[in-house]
This record gives C-alpha cells, sequence and structure tokens, in this order.
C-alpha cells in the first residue's frame, strides 16, 4: 500500500533504546510490500537534552530549548508531521502548541495511548511512568474530556516505576524485566487491569517480564499506530 507522501519527523533520542523500538515498530506495522512503500522518516534522536522528570521535579537544567529547537529543525527540514518518543516531553510540547511555536501537526503520545486504552481497557488501566509524567498529571488530563479511568500506583510504587525505567536507559534490560514484574503483580492484587507503559522506556521493560503481552499497553505502540493512519491516510 502506498503511504500520503507526508514526512514523519521523529524528536528522539528520549532514550535512544525507546527511539529504535519505535523505529521498528514503524517498519513493521507500515501496510508496506517494498521499501518505496514506507514513509520518508526524518529521526533527530538529541540525547543530550536535559531529562525531563529532573526539571518537572526543580533539581535540573530546562529542556525546553532543546526540545523547541530540534522540533523546529524536523520542519525545516521538511516534516509535515511531528513525533515525539517521549511522554514526558509532551508536557513541553504542549506549552509549544499552545503558544504556537509549532508550526506543523503533532501525533500527540499521550492522546494515542489514551485512544488505545479505550479500545483494549473499557474498563480503566493502571497508568505507569515517570514522576515527572506522573507529578503533572497530563495523562488524566488528556483523559478528562472522554472519562478515561486510570489507576495510579502509590508513592513507593511510582517511586519504584521510575527506577526501572532508568535501568531501561542504562541497558538492563533483563534486570528492569524483572522487577517491572514485581511491581505489576503487586498492582494486580489491587486490580487485575492492563499496565500502560506510559514512558516509552516501560514498553523495553514490559517484553523482559515474561507477562502476557495483552496485559501491556505500550505507549510507543500506540504512537506508531498513530502515525501509521496519519501517514497512510488519503490526503
Amino acid at each position: 500500500m502506498k503511504n500520503n507522501g507526508l514526512t514523519l519527523g521523529v524528536l528522539g533520542g528520549m532514550g535512544p533504546a525507546a527511539t529504535a523500538e519505535f523505529q521498528r515498530l514503524l517498519a513493521i506495522k507500515a501496510p508496506a510490500e517494498k521499501d518505496q512503500e514506507h514513509p520518508r522518516m526524518i529521526v533527530y534522536s538529541n540525547p543530550i537534552t536535559p531529562d525531563r522528570t529532573t526539571f518537572l521535579l526543580g533539581k535540573g537544567p530546562d529542556p525546553s530549548p532543546y526540545l523547541l529547537e530540534g522540533l523546529q529543525t524536523l520542519v525545516k527540514w521538511g516534516a509535515d508531521r511531528l513525533a515525539v518518543t517521549c511522554n514526558t516531553a509532551h508536557n513541553f510540547v504542549d506549552r509549544f502548541l499552545a503558544e504556537g511555536k509549532i508550526s506543523v501537526p503533532v501525533i500527540h503520545i499521550i492522546d494515542e495511548t489514551i485512544r488505545t486504552c479505550q479500545q483494549r481497557s473499557p474498563k480503566g488501566a493502571w497508568l505507569t511512568a515517570t514522576l515527572g509524567t506522573m507529578n503533572t498529571g497530563i495523562y488524566q488530563r488528556h483523559a478528562a474530556d472522554s472519562g478515561y479511568r486510570f489507576l495510579v500506583p502509590d508513592e513507593a510504587m511510582q517511586k519504584e516505576i521510575h527506577a526501572i525505567t532508568d535501568m531501561v536507559k542504562a541497558g538492563k534490560i533483563r534486570e528492569s524485566g524483572e522487577r517491572y514484574r514485581a511491581a505489576i503483580e503487586k498492582l494486580w492484587e489491587i486490580e487485575k487491569l492492563p499496565v500502560v507503559g506510559a514512558c516509552t522506556e516501560l514498553p523495553v521493560a514490559y517484553q523482559a517480564t515474561g507477562l502476557p503481552e495483552e496485559m501491556g499497553i505500550s505507549s510507543l505502540e500506540a504512537l506508531a499506530d498513530g502515525c501509521i493512519r496519519e501517514l497512510y491516510k488519503p490526503l
């Protein structure tokens, strides 16, 4: 199936493993039968972007200039649509959009993940993410319009899950999977609903848990699905 000719600009490097996994998902999800039917994509991977959660917790430098420069550079390079492979970064992306600083549409990982949650688990889902994402309530705000229910782990569990995202960034995939599985099993003692990997490192960790695939909802996969929808729909 031929794509619609739009160019996707991907702002990545937050972290590199998540960006690589996103590209893999796009390649396998594209309804293409040959190279020429895959969408054109520009990837700007900038791992020196300051940590988003550290800033949101008041402990580090502001990543805003790096994020905005990356998005605007992708537009200058010819991107017609933008995707950012970091959930926490969307706190800043929302502000850029409100201020009119981004001139092309953003395929929004939060909205795409909520869309997937509504389809896969209408009764609700556990929200697992970085401390930055959890503290800002960005998922709950975006879910408010549709009334979708997210269950939120307690503070100690949120800190444990944040530590798991750091393990993925450090390349400790097997260990991250073991710790994530233990955390999820504790959540399931409260209510057994699918777990949303609302940090782009967490789907990588979930793959190493050995838990049923259908009980994990990947924000990376949701973003990839949204991009494929945009890049193959008729213009």
